[in-house]
């Protein structure tokens, strides 16, 4: 658009004009492509003419001018297998059967030529890549047709045998395959693989060398998606021959049955049978077996088997109320310490061994001053129970009653539900007959099995002050067996056995205490004529020269002047002058004898030092004071010399006083 405007003052001299230039297009411009390069795919065996993919071309030159802008399409690289058509740009297969497994990816050059193809018309290139997609053209096959396999005997349900695996020159879906036995059998089967395609053959059962040995499998595999249009299905299918050999294996003995039940009543002795278990040895050599009881399942040493037959007996005495099943694990073992197991389930059985007893503790509260017509006579106090271990099988049945020797005058009695229960009943019209206290009545309780069982259970009631709402106010815990129904002869005998008791303790100490009165006075150093003395003192070591004293064992008119070591050889212990004090008191059987001992003593090598204690034990040839018996006393009188009797110390004082007197008369 144009405007005119005078350029000295700007106004515009004309309205806005407006002109069209056209500019004539040149063919500067080669054709392109809209992509570079191209990926296309067609299935392999494709009829010719079969579309594979379509290229396209554009020109910015003007397609209403000329032929610039017409673009026509060639195949530079690609031939025979593919052409393409010159305007739409369309490829489609040239050459059929085209076999993938043969030639999978194929280049394919693009031209696009402006000016109609014509010389001197400008080009593009692009490139497709042109992939040819597989179909099921191929059956799986075995590379063999026989397969060889091996496995143990012992082998688990499930173990792997073997693998094979068919070839198949397809991919992908079109290669997948599946495996099955031909054969009618439940002893090992077939499964797939799916990753790697293979056969994998396993165990479904155990096997038996002695039995069978060797197996023949006819294995098939065959694809899973097929293509009709190519084969039929039949020619899909491959076979081939499966051997499988069975290796024998030591194994372990096998029992009869795979657990064994057994039962015992619970009063059974020791030694019983209760059962036997039984196991073979499944190798062909049928090597001896013998059996045993795995000790941690029985921790107690309950029970035991006989190692060469397998009979199980008791080994302790069995409680049905502790332990009602016994699991118990028996072994049996070869030679070679082949072991195998099987569990032993032993039920103990109920036999009445136990007598009835209450469920629980029961201790009746009653008012002892109740105003007449309040209380009446068999008035019951308390419903009682009783419970029993034994689980007899038709259930419990009790019976309640007062033992015969509380029956008589007795305060309560028990009168039976007949639902194993009882009622404790008062015998009086009132309960102000009673004496506050406790009262103990005892309660025979009783089962209705074979053998019977029973027991007397007390039950405590206790009498109270109450107030007049009948509220206990005071008890006392002193308890009335005799009104409870105690006979008199029972109270009797429990009064005399605690007096005898107490007889027995009182004459204890008496004949204690009389001993403590009758030992003889004879340790003090004055009096040790005949007599043992035992000091049990040790001594105090080489320097310890007062550890003892032997002057114990002199004649009271002995006296040591000076104490001499222990541990030296003394030169003359006693002086030979102060043992003669007269021929009544002459103790030269003693004096013989310590000096034998001393003797003895000083000549041992393996004696022991001297200031160590030797006791001995001798009772001398008589006393110093002969016969003190006035029988014949007329006939030796005279000659008797009784004058060492004063030197005997006060205790002979009055004996010196009558013989020494009598004969000081007797010379005058």
């Amino acid at each position: 658009m144009v405007v005119t405007v005078d350029k000295f003052t700007g106004r515009d001299l004309e309205g806005p004009s407006q002109f069209t230039i056209k500019i004539h297009d040149i063919n500067d411009n080669e054709p392109k492509f809209t992509r570079d390069p191209y990926t296309a795919s067609v299935q392999e065996m494709a009829d010719v003419g079969t579309f594979v993919v379509q290229v396209t071309a554009t020109d910015a030159d003007d397609a209403t001018y000329g032929n610039s802008a017409k673009v026509v399409y060639s195949i530079l690289q690609g031939q025979p297998y593919f052409s393409v058509e010159p305007e739409t740009g369309i490829i489609r297969t040239a050459l059929p059967n085209m076999n993938r497994e043969v030639r999978e990816y194929y280049q394919v050059v693009i031209q696009a030529k402006d000016m109609a193809g014509q010389m001197g018309g400008l080009s593009g290139t692009t490139t497709v890549n042109i992939t040819l997609l597989d179909i099921n053209n191929h059956p799986p096959r075995f590379p063999q047709g026989v397969y060889q396999f091996s496995i143990s005997e012992s082998s688990d349900p499930g173990s792997v045998i073997g693998m094979l695996r068919a070839t198949d020159a397809d991919t992908g879906r079109n290669a997948e395959m599946e495996y099955t036995i031909m054969d009618e059998q439940d002893m090992f089967q077939i499964s797939t693989n799916h990753r790697t395609q293979e056969g994998v053959i396993t165990l479904r059962k155990h096997l038996d060398y002695e039995k069978k040995r060797t197996f023949s499998l006819r294995v098939q595999v065959e694809n899973v998606y097929l293509d009709p249009r190519f084969h039929s299905r039949d020619s899909f299918r491959d076979t081939a021959t499966i051997k499988i050999s069975v290796e024998d294996e030591d194994e372990p003995p096998t029992f009869l049955h795979p657990a064994y039940v057994m039962e015992v009543k619970e009063d059974a002795k020791i030694g019983t049978v209760i059962g036997s278990v039984r196991a073979v040895d499944p190798d062909a050599n049928r090597v001896p077996v013998r059996y045993l009881i795995d000790w941690h399942t029985d921790m107690d040493h309950v029970f035991n088997i006989h190692p060469n037959n397998g009979s199980v007996y008791i080994a302790r005495p069995l409680d049905r109320e502790e332990h009602a099943w016994h699991n118990i694990s028996v072994q049996a073992a070869e030679y070679n310490n082949k072991i195998s197991h099987v569990p032993v389930y032993v039920r103990v059985l109920d036999v009445n061994d136990n007598a009835p007893t209450f469920d629980t503790t029961y201790e009746p509260l009653i008012c002892e001053n109740v105003k007449a017509g309040q209380v009446n006579q068999n008035l019951p106090i308390q419903t009682v129970s009783a419970s029993d271990a034994d689980q007899p099988t038709g259930g419990h049945r009790f019976f309640f009653r007062l033992p015969p020797e509380a029956s008589v005058k007795a305060n309560f009695t028990v009168t039976d539900n007949k639902d194993n229960t009882a009622s404790i009943v008062t015998q009086r019209s009132g309960y102000s007959s009673l004496q506050r206290g406790t009262y103990l009545v005892p309660v025979v309780i009783t089962d209705g099995e074979s053998p019977e069982q029973s027991s007397t259970a007390t039950l405590t009631v206790r009498v109270c002050a109450c107030d007049r709402h009948g509220n206990p106010r005071q008890c006392s815990a002193d308890a009335h067996a005799l009104s409870a129904g105690l006979s008199t002869g029972a109270l009797v005998a429990i009064l005399m056995c605690v007096f005898i008791l107490l007889m027995i303790v009182v004459l204890f100490a008496a004949l204690r205490r009389q001993a403590e009165k009758m030992e003889p006075l004879i340790m003090s150093k004055e009096d040790v004529r005949d007599n043992v003395v035992s000091y049990n003192d040790e001594g105090g070591g080489e320097e310890d020269t007062q550890a003892f004293d032997i002057g114990t064992l002199r004649h009271p008119e002995v006296v040591e002047d000076s104490a001499h070591r222990r541990d030296v050889v003394p030169e003359m212990l006693y002086p030979p002058g102060r043992w003669a004090v007269g021929r009544a008191c002459d103790h030269t059987d003693v004096r013989d004898f310590i000096s034998q001992k001393l003797q003895e003593n000083d000549c041992d090598p393996t004696a022991p030092p001297y200031d160590s204690l030797a006791t001995y034990a001798y009772e001398g040839s008589g006393s110093v004071a002969e016969s003190l018996s006035s029988l014949q006393t007329h006939s030796s009188q005279g000659l008797q010399d009784y004058d060492c009797l004063s030197d005997w110390g006060p205790r002979f004082k009055k004996l010196a006083d009558m013989y020494g007197g009598e004969e000081s008369d007797r010379d005058s």
